[in-house]
């Protein structure tokens, strides 16, 4: 438990006041609960994300790649003249707390976002990210859904933070494994399960030139870079601000 995990606790939680109900959070970081499930929330670009539903808890390298997107649609949605900004329409597959299209519908006006997830938990949660954040709910869709199972629309833009864990690297902090979801965490044998059917499918949900942008281990690279291609699609792999191999945009060609 570290004194600056205790200090922020108190700061966010309880506006300086030490209390019963304070101690008690201690105890829980003292068992390595993540700070932010205790808080309740964690920062994730300009939003506030709401974790009451215990989703995945977004980590710094998603925010990295998820703002690199938002230039790219920044850029993409420049008027010509005066002509209106282009419209884009977003899907945060595996969306967990809907961080990323919650920071894509936040920043760009233009953009019409949907949100798949699987837990059914996470959907209420996905909601009030996106009320927190004022962003307009007309904008928006939120589906139950098995990866593309219940999402039959094309995408500019796809952005996926899947299950990717390879369980054989044995890399997870224990906090990790014993405090957040499971469904988010694995990605089946050699973490790729997942991965491999978003890609396979989404082809399908794909508008010409779109781009699906996907998390993923530095090892699975290859793989993805030899699926993607062989199934028509250009590949680039790109690194996170740690330098690490973190995620890959696919274009469809």
């Amino acid at each position: 438990m570290k004194n600056r995990d205790i200090e922020w606790l108190l700061t966010e939680k309880y506006a300086g006041k030490k209390s019963q109900a304070f101690f008690a959070d201690c105890k829980r970081l003292a068992l390595d609960e993540p700070l932010a499930y205790i808080i309740g929330w964690t920062p994730f670009l300009n939003c506030k994300i709401h974790l009451d539903s215990k989703p995945l808890i977004p980590r710094p390298e998603t925010e990295y790649w998820t703002e690199e997107a938002i230039k790219t649609m920044q850029d993409s949605t420049l008027p010509l003249g005066f002509c209106e900004p282009k419209p884009l329409s977003v899907l945060d597959l595996c969306a967990g707390s809907g961080c990323i299209g919650t920071a894509v519908a936040k920043t760009i006006g233009a953009a019409r976002v949907d949100f798949g997830e699987l837990d059914v938990l996470h959907l209420p949660t996905i909601k009030a990210n996106l009320v927190e954040n004022a962003v307009d709910l007309t904008r928006t869709t939120i589906v139950h859904s098995n990866i593309f199972s219940h999402l039959p629309e094309r995408y500019d833009y796809i952005l996926s933070n899947p299950p990717y864990i390879d369980a054989n690297l044995n890399r997870t902090a224990t906090s990790v494994k014993q405090y957040e979801p499971y469904l988010a965490l694995y990605g089946g044998e050699g973490g790729i399960d997942v991965i491999t059917t978003i890609i396979t499918q989404a082809h399908d949900h794909l508008t010409r030139d779109g781009q699906l942008w996907i998390e993923h281990e530095p090892e699975q690279s290859g793989a993805i870079q030899t699926l993607g291609t062989d199934l028509g699609f250009s590949v680039t792999t790109h690194n996170d601000q740690y330098g690490v191999k973190r995620y890959s945009i696919l274009v469809l060609q």
